[in-house]
């Protein structure tokens, strides 16, 4: 199989674009830049953890819904929901409804509050589990990693759920914890650019 699909525009992307139209514009302008702010980070780990079990397809084509239902997932807010909240997303067909997951949210929305309170933000904790540089990947085929087992781990041990090394490891990619573009791809050399701009959260 190939490592890499032709875009709209005649270059290399990964070739996991191919399973739908709509990740070219997620490839190209958001999977694997490196990313610092809190609530984004938050919002794209529960992301993924709805995502398990299920496609990304689905998780992105109500990646909007979500973010209306969770209040775009503000966790020092989403800290507040009651069983009230769990109710009315239950009720919600425009995310997954899911009891198991949409309460870790909750729970997880004050796991980060906490986190926050000792660390000063979540970017701060969780970028300290960035691997080495790493050289290009040949294809996605790795599902996890020492850096997303460790962190998988000191999230459970604080208290997070849904947040297995799998989980983990999607998410340090979609966030540029981890550069995983393929060698060929065209949007490998301008994430590896974005990477050494990025300035790391202390």
């Amino acid at each position: 199989m190939s490592r890499t699909v032709t875009g709209p525009d005649g270059k290399p992307r990964c070739n996991w674009c191919a399973a739908a139209p709509e990740f070219f514009a997620y490839h190209d302008q958001e999977w694997g830049y490196p990313v610092a702010d809190d609530q984004r980070l938050f919002e794209k780990l529960c992301l993924e953890s709805f995502q398990s079990g299920l496609s990304w397809r689905t998780i992105l084509a109500k990646r909007e819904n979500f973010r209306n239902a969770f209040h775009q997932f503000d966790f020092n807010r989403i800290a507040r929901y009651t069983e009230r909240d769990v109710n009315r997303l239950l009720q919600d067909e425009g995310i997954v409804r899911h009891r198991g997951k949409i309460e870790a949210v909750i729970n997880n929305a004050k796991r980060a509050r906490e986190m926050v309170q000792q660390e000063g933000s979540l970017a701060a904790y969780l970028w300290r589990f960035e691997p080495a540089a790493q050289p290009p990947a040949r294809a996605q085929t790795a599902s996890t990693s020492v850096e997303s087992i460790a962190l998988s781990k000191a999230l459970k041990k604080q208290g997070w759920k849904f947040v297995g090394p799998t989980t983990v490891y999607a998410f340090m990619q979609a966030m540029g914890m981890i550069n995983d573009h393929v060698g060929d791809c065209v949007s490998r050399k301008k994430v590896d650019q974005a990477r050494k701009r990025f300035q790391r959260p202390a």
